[in-house]
């Protein structure tokens, strides 16, 4: 018997389940800061809320050791947003819940990102208040969990908004970090 198809299958559908296995079982702290308004269309950003430079110098030096990932300016966002870029040879789990090109998310010039989250992750992520869908993730295919991450304001809210980018990252490609 050839046990190869069988082990195959196994690690096959663990690599597609293992994301919404993860997104049911995540538990998002309450964010304490209240959520900022946002505009209702697009560019979708938030209104009077400012970047702090040093939360956001650490996240994108965290991104910016994300496997397969170049930081530059954005193919599909505002100008002077941050673009995580995956590298154009990097396999996709699911390449249709990218943005534009090989841009998994994007960090704003006021400190919120957008970025494509497991659909169950998501609707975690905006109920515990660090995010709020995207206007157009009802109106195009594999957007569901097309997400803006509120700007962090604290240590703390940064560690869970590079929470929630890794597990952009981990979405998009399939490969877990750390």
């Amino acid at each position: 018997m050839d046990i190869f198809p069988k082990i195959f299958a196994v690690v096959a559908v663990a690599a597609v389940t293992s994301p919404l296995a993860y997104a049911q079982e995540y538990a998002f702290p309450e964010r304490t800061s209240p959520r900022p308004e946002t505009t209702s269309g697009v560019p979708h950003t938030q209104i009077g809320v400012e970047i702090d430079a040093d939360l956001a110098r650490l996240l994108l030096e965290r991104v910016a050791q994300f496997p397969g990932v170049t930081l530059g300016p954005t193919r599909i966002s505002l100008p002077g947003a941050t673009g995580f870029q995956l590298d154009p040879d990097m396999l996709l789990s699911r390449p249709s819940s990218i943005v534009g090109g090989f841009e998994f998310a994007h960090l704003h010039p006021d400190g919120s990102l957008h970025a494509s989250l497991d659909p169950a992750l998501a609707r975690k992520a905006i109920e515990a208040g660090w995010a709020v869908a995207h206007p157009w993730a009802d109106q195009r295919p594999g957007w569901s969990g097309f997400v803006m991450i509120y700007t962090p304001t604290t240590p703390e809210e940064l560690e869970v908004v590079i929470d929630l980018v890794e597990s952009s990252y981990t979405f998009i490609t399939g490969n877990t970090l750390g």
